[in-house]
């Protein structure tokens, strides 16, 4: 389906299953929807998988987080859905994380599946690094110049003077899945499950970020069992 963003750019939405609503954000940032593969792991709830602006089928072009943030919830909006769920992976956890932030009554649960934290660290980046080629490659459309604009505004974003207080503070009840053979080391979103007072980590041993590739079925069991049932 196709939706209007606030400032009237067309949108597009891959819309999956039967249920509540689930909201799954991709990361890169500036890739296409890439989580199909986990959406068939998710029965009973309606998936919404957008592409970012500039992306895919969607039209517009660079942005930031704020405009990625209107969009999201512009698509609730569209929707006529009070509440929603939502999961994030990668960059698109991260993103998730701020749009709880920004509409925690909006947010009845934020599944963060390999997010990469509040971060600008070298030495995270030192250990990713090490770790290239270790890791199935996923092969995705991506545009270079959205990617770079929304790095550049979230890069501005977690150096907010007030935003661990507003962290420490947030309602939403947020696990934080992290994937045991990830190249990406876990020690932010772990500090994060630890600083949110609904915060919670879990792991799955021995998969790697793209873990839907390899092992699909431990996946899906540790998604459904941090999501609980659709209500």
């Amino acid at each position: 389906m196709v939706f209007s963003a606030p400032d009237g750019t067309p949108l597009y939405v891959n819309r999956l299953g039967d249920g509540p609503p689930l909201l799954l954000l991709s990361g890169g940032p500036g890739c296409v929807n890439y989580l199909q593969p986990v959406a068939h792991l998710l029965p009973g709830w309606t998936c919404l998988l957008p592409d970012p602006r500039g992306v895919g089928q969607s039209g517009g072009g660079p942005h930031d987080l704020s405009t990625a943030l209107a969009d999201i919830e512009a698509l609730r909006q569209t929707l006529g859905a009070a509440q929603w769920t939502v999961l994030g992976h990668s960059w698109g956890a991260d993103l998730g994380l701020a749009y709880a932030l920004a509409h925690p009554e909006r947010v009845t649960r934020l599944l963060s599946v390999a997010g990469t934290g509040i971060q600008n660290d070298r030495d995270w980046k030192a250990a990713y690094e090490a770790g290239q080629g270790q890791e199935p490659a996923l092969e995705v459309e991506w545009n270079p110049d959205v990617h770079r604009a929304l790095i550049t505004s979230w890069r501005q974003f977690i150096k907010t003077p007030d935003l661990l207080r507003r962290l420490a503070a947030l309602p939403v009840p947020v696990t934080f899945l992290h994937m045991g053979a990830d190249i990406r080391p876990g020690w932010p979103a772990r500090q994060l499950a630890a600083l949110l007072p609904r915060g919670e980590w879990a792991e799955v041993p021995g998969v790697p970020h793209t873990a839907w590739l390899t092992h699909a079925g431990a996946l899906g069991t540790a998604l459904q069992t941090a999501l609980g049932a659709p209500a």
